[in-house]
């Protein structure tokens, strides 16, 4: 296998094709030969060359076979790891020509969670994008990174990811852009009962009604960490969601209290009548905003030729 794998182009890179290893791929996900055959519209025959000729080139069985169907082999896994990026790199390079073709025209996969979704800051970064580019297209996916996982972006499914992060990133392939700090507040609707106090503690929310994100998540950590600070009780539960429109329907009723990014406040308070309870809270553990994309996009410098475009708008006003 070293020998080989030393003799890279005179050997294998001349025998190794992308079309099997799309065939590898599509096996692997199917669990069966006839079934990627009828996906690919090729005879079964031809699937089965085609994993022959890879496991050839590369002197290593790459699927395993029971009766249960086929599943990879550990240098299967890794030849599919490394041939999922190689396939994601030549997409990001017809996706530079054309823009680079016609650079008013294109378009980006974000994921983002649905308080960037609801919140107002996105909508206004996309409407900033459209009248400078109005042919580019934006893709928004919901995601959550929080957890810090990045899965849609793993998996290929978005371009790039925006939302918070609890902490340094250390995954060596990822790039991150700390794109500002944005205070988390308290926020209620304007018909509450504490909403004409002008000045509050959190000593005073404790038992009113709160609506958090479910346990781990970082803003139900930074609510904990502020009470927790202050020697106080963690505030009363009421609802737990990750939903921003159904947070906005409950404070409506007067009777909730909930935190939000301050951006949300700032593009949404007149909007759906929400009033900011200043309880010092945004003092405390500010999360930071950032994009977070593949290195593997990166060109030189660390930017995209597109859609580094999109990264221009990030700019909170």
């Amino acid at each position: 296998m070293v020998g080989k794998l030393t003799d890279w182009e005179q050997r294998i890179g001349r025998r190794l094709r992308l079309r099997d290893l799309h065939v590898l791929a599509s096996v692997t996900k199917l669990g069966s030969m006839a079934k990627a055959a009828a996906e690919l519209r090729l005879t079964q025959p031809a699937i089965s060359q085609a994993i022959a000729d890879l496991e050839a080139a590369l002197g290593v069985r790459l699927l395993e076979r029971s009766p249960r169907g086929v599943s990879p082999t550990a240098y299967g896994e890794a030849l599919l790891r490394r041939g999922t990026e190689a396939f994601d790199a030549l997409a990001q390079g017809i996706k530079d020509i054309e823009f680079l073709s016609d650079p008013g025209k294109g378009e980006v996969w974000v994921g983002t969670s649905e308080s960037y979704i609801s919140g107002g800051l996105l909508s206004a970064v996309i409407a900033g994008l459209a009248a400078q580019y109005p042919r580019i297209v934006v893709h928004v996916l919901e995601a959550n990174t929080a957890a810090m996982e990045f899965r849609e972006l793993r998996e290929r499914k978005v371009d790039m990811m925006l939302g918070r992060i609890s902490g340094p990133v250390r995954d060596d392939d990822l790039k991150v852009d700390v794109l500002y700090d944005e205070p988390i507040v308290v926020a209620a609707g304007t018909n509450h009962r504490l909403a004409r106090r002008r000045q509050l503690t959190l000593g005073d929310l404790t038992d009113e009604s709160w609506i958090l994100a479910p346990p781990g998540t970082a803003v139900r950590d930074l609510v904990s960490g502020a009470f927790s600070a202050q020697g106080l009780p963690v505030p009363r539960l009421g609802v737990t969601t990750y939903s921003m429109q159904l947070r906005m329907q409950l404070m409506a009723t007067g009777q909730y209290l909930t935190p939000v990014p301050a951006s949300l406040l700032q593009f949404n308070a007149e909007r759906w009548s929400l009033e900011h309870f200043p309880t010092g809270m945004n003092r405390v553990g500010i999360p930071k905003t950032a994009r977070v994309r593949f290195k593997l996009h990166a060109g030189e410098g660390g930017q995209h030729v597109w859609p580094g475009r999109f990264r221009l708008i990030f700019v909170k006003g």
